[in-house]
């Protein structure tokens, strides 16, 4: 169904990404602004940290409104630090089934040095799947 099962033909190689320190709002701005279901948070040498979802941001803001704060607070307060990730050349196949069953929209591609270099997403799986579907239909 597939061109290859190599992931680094899927991934996207410049993931939006933000530091631990940056403000929340900030990090916010960047999902709204891109329509972003989450970013990759990494360290200035682009060493993957954690995960800045939607979810952890909305979190984020009805705590600070529930607690009448105005600062919402760093993105390092709210990210996910445990994060799956995989690797440039695994199985698409493999990866896109994890995260199905882990019920995870973007898996952080890395090196063996722990740096990021890409994600892969369900959209970027599906855009795939679909564009050889319609090219099969001809």
């Amino acid at each position: 169904m597939l061109r290859s099962v190599d992931l680094s033909d899927y991934i996207h190689k410049n993931p939006a990404k933000v530091l631990a320190d940056d403000r929340l709002f900030d990090a916010i701005d960047i999902i709204t602004d891109n329509r972003l279901t989450g970013v990759c948070v990494v360290t200035e040498k682009d060493e993957l940290v954690g995960i800045l979802s939607e979810m952890d941001c909305l979190r984020a803001v009805i705590a600070a409104t529930y607690n009448e704060s105005a600062d919402v607070g760093r993105v390092r307060d709210f990210m996910t630090a445990t994060v799956q990730t995989c690797q440039l050349h695994d199985n698409v196949v493999d990866v896109a089934n994890d995260m199905v069953a882990k019920g995870h929209r973007r898996r952080p591609v890395i090196d063996e040095y722990g740096k990021l270099i890409g994600q892969i997403s369900c959209r970027q799986v599906l855009r795939v799947v679909s564009m050889f579907n319609r090219r099969r239909s001809r």
